[in-house]
């Protein structure tokens, strides 16, 4: 016969197969596995049932085995084909004998429970009853794609009906065990988990093949051993470290706690206990980087120079570094005043890497000392975080807004930072989360905060406050001219030589477009301005250098914002001017006051708080009292009802530095002398009449200068404070320290023109 290859493929008899081979006009071949070079011993006698034409012109024919057939003699016909002599061996129909049976009855069990197994739909099945020859059930081993090639081999070769059904049936043995394990494995990953978590189940099947195959799992181990010994953990941390990690050992892959132990392993090795960052110690160098980065600024910057300077000799002579050293500053002040920016550049200044951590609205205390390990999603807190996302020990960390942090149920942010804050206590702060010491004192803290009066006494104690009362109209023109307008120019695509401005131009804009502590909202101005440049250049409708001038302001910012308003405020009499500290810094305040027929009543309006109230009334009181003194008639106040208002209404107000100015528009309204315009006054009132202390006196001050007040009414006590007014404003301004509030009054009110002599 024809011998026709195929290539590592079974073909056995009653199987039907279609083959792109060329046979000729044969009606019958042997079809012969074959592997590499080595031929089957046994081939397949197949009939040629049909010839075809594939598309592409390819020729095939459709086969159909018949019976086994032993090669013999080989030769090469007239044509180069390979033709082989043949001994065929059909199945002998034979009696049948009860191992037969009985090996019989077995295949088809196990081919049963692997149909079952792998859920039939029945044809198989039928299929499989439907033979009633051993040999041809045997030869069903065929028609599985679990068995390899050799395995289908060694059965087509067993020509022995009983040999064959044993080794059928070995394999089938071989099949249904493994498939068992499969199942086993798949049952037990399944059990108790829901169908829809599909990672945590190939997680499971994972562990469970690994523990089915007793795989090692020794590598995690070692991994988390070698991390822990490279961190350079403190002896403490260590132990606690190798001790976790023995409890990881001890449980296994294969408990629920094993996640919970790694990453809070994860989170220990993330610390950099042993990275710190080298110190440039030289207080020259700082003092030129934050000089380069801030104009004024001068407490600010000689604090980080003396820090740098005592550093530096501790060092240079041999003394040990105090653990109680730390330095805590806290920059107070309204926003736009450069607080949170110089952070950065203290941490430059010093070498030093920068984190800021804002706090404004956290309300959680384990946002800074971290999570018990007990919650679900644990964490540790923000100063773990911070020390991890900085890389070293001794960062610059800047704790913004401190004076936003806030209280609830979940505990009391303010008092975690107690510690944090506290030099004799952050050398062994301790994360919840982490549960081991962790040292802070080598960190540098910043925190900054808008006003001091909603920062917790015992939180305030612990700090260095510097504060940053704004800038006066010649230190706004200065940064505008160093910092804004190159740095607007850059932003808005343009170069400083397209674009000029003139210092007055400046001024003009800071005194009417803006009116704030800071200078956030005069680099808006400018950035609007320079924008509407930049639209002008790209568009060609100018070419640079462009000059800019009142015309391309007023097209550029609008109409003018904010104007001199105290002399016509208070050209009436019972209109007083109070100068007020906000969180945006300091602020002119109009106290109005009128009389009508009435009760008596007093009616209070602009939202003022309970404080100013008192302060309203303590000041209608005084002035009734002294009415005779100050020249108003006592029947001035008989069946009147007097009304006091603080616009603006929409903004509430509170504090008691206005009380001499609500008695000097009460005055005012019952002696009909007018306030005068220059004077603004700042000042608490007690029902005596005297004048106490008050704070914000710089900022008030600036607020005054900017409005255009020249005279400004204090108290005495407050005399040393002018100390830190700039000394520009000084020069243009004239004080007035008063112990009495008739003193306040004297120097307030126009004189009485009843009194005037020609």
């Amino acid at each position: 016969m024809l011998l026709v290859p195929l290539e590592d493929i079974v073909v056995f008899p009653n199987m039907d197969v279609t083959l792109t081979v060329e046979v000729g006009d044969e009606d019958r071949v042997l079809l012969v596995p074959r592997h590499g070079n080595e031929f089957a011993k046994v081939g397949t006698v197949a009939t040629v049932e049909d010839r075809v034409r594939l598309p592409g012109g390819a020729r095939a024919v459709a086969l159909s085995g018949e019976h086994r057939g032993i090669a013999g003699a080989a030769h090469t016909d007239p044509r180069g084909r390979l033709r082989v002599e043949v001994e065929e061996r059909p199945d002998e129909e034979e009696p049948v004998d009860g191992r037969i049976r009985e090996l019989e009855r077995e295949y088809r069990a196990l081919v049963e429970e692997i149909l079952d197994l792998r859920g039939d739909d029945g044809r198989i099945a039928s299929f499989l009853r439907s033979i009633t020859e051993p040999g041809a059930l045997a030869d069903t081993v065929g028609y599985a794609p679990d068995f390899t090639f050799d395995q289908k081999v060694k059965v087509l070769e067993a020509v022995d009906i009983r040999e064959r059904l044993e080794l059928a049936v070995e394999l089938q043995t071989e099949r249904l065990a493994e498939m068992q394990v499969r199942k086993r494995i798949r049952d037990d990953v399944e059990s108790g988990v829901q169908k829809q978590q599909r990672e945590f189940v190939l997680r499971k099947q994972m562990e469970s093949i690994r523990k089915e195959l007793g795989e090692d799992e020794g590598n995690v181990i070692e991994e988390y051993r070698t991390k822990i010994a490279e961190a350079g953990m403190p002896e403490a941390v260590l132990e606690q470290a190798e001790r976790e990690l023995k409890r990881l050992e001890s449980i296994g892959e294969q408990s629920a706690e094993s996640s919970v132990i790694r990453t809070y392993l994860d989170w220990l090795v993330a610390v950099p206990w042993a990275e710190r960052s080298e110190e440039r110690l030289d207080p020259l160098h700082a003092r030129e980087v934050l000089d380069a980065d801030h104009h004024g600024l001068d407490d600010v910057k000689d604090r980080i120079v003396e820090y740098l300077a005592v550093r530096k000799l501790r060092q240079e002579r041999g003394i040990k570094e105090d653990k109680r050293s730390g330095a805590i500053l806290t920059l107070i002040g309204p926003p736009g005043t450069g607080k949170t920016s110089i952070g950065e550049s203290v941490a430059r200044a010093l070498g030093r890497e920068f984190v800021r951590m804002s706090l404004g609205g956290v309300r959680d205390e384990a946002e800074i000392r971290g999570h018990r390990r007990t919650y679900i999603g644990a964490m540790p807190g923000r100063l773990v975080r911070a020390l991890r996302d900085a890389g070293t020990m001794n960062p610059v960390i800047m704790l913004d807004e401190v004076d936003k942090v806030g209280a609830d149920w979940r505990g009391d942010p303010s008092a975690a930072l107690l510690e944090v804050l506290d030099p004799a206590q952050n050398h062994s702060f301790r994360d919840h989360y982490l549960d081991v010491e962790l040292d802070l004192s080598e960190v540098v803290f910043l925190a900054t905060a808008n006003i001091a009066d909603t920062i917790p006494g015992p939180l305030l104690d612990r700090m260095e406050v510097l504060r940053f009362d704004g800038y006066t109209v010649d230190e706004k023109v200065a940064i505008a001219r160093g910092y804004l307008w190159p740095r607007q120019c850059e932003r808005n695509g343009l170069r400083e030589d397209e674009v000029e401005i003139s210092d007055a131009l400046v001024e003009l804009i800071v005194s009417e477009y803006t009116r704030e502590a800071g200078v956030r909202q005069l680099e808006r101005e400018l950035g609007k301005l320079l924008r509407k440049t930049a639209t002008r250049i790209a568009s060609a409708q100018v070419e640079p250098p462009v000059v800019a001038d009142l015309d391309l302001v007023r097209d550029g910012l609008g109409r003018q914002r904010f104007y001199q308003e105290a002399a016509e405020r208070t050209a009436v009499p019972g209109v007083s001017t109070a100068l007020a500290v906000t969180g945006t810094g300091g602020d002119i305040l109009f106290i109005e006051a009128t009389g009508m027929q009435g009760d008596g009543n007093l009616t209070l309006t602009g939202q003022l708080g309970d404080v100013m109230k008192e302060s309203v009334q303590i000041a209608l009181s005084y002035v009734r009292s002294h009415a005779e003194e100050l020249g108003i008639d006592e029947s001035a106040f008989d069946e009147r009802s007097f009304h006091v208002h603080v616009p603006a209404g929409a903004i509430p107000k509170d504090g008691p530095s206005a009380g001499i100015a609500m008695a000097t528009a009460l005055a005012s309204l019952l002696s009909g002398r007018p306030v005068k315009h220059t004077v603004g006054m700042t000042g608490e009132v007690t029902l005596q009449g005297r004048v106490l202390p008050i704070g914000g006196l710089k900022q008030k001050v600036l607020a005054a200068h900017a409005a255009g007040l020249t005279d400004v009414i204090i108290p005495e006590r407050n005399r040393a404070d002018l100390d830190d007014v700039p000394e520009d404003v000084r020069a243009e301004m004239s004080f007035h320290p008063v112990m009495t509030l008739g003193e306040v009054l004297g120097l307030a009110l126009e004189p009485d023109a009843s009194l005037q002599t020609v």
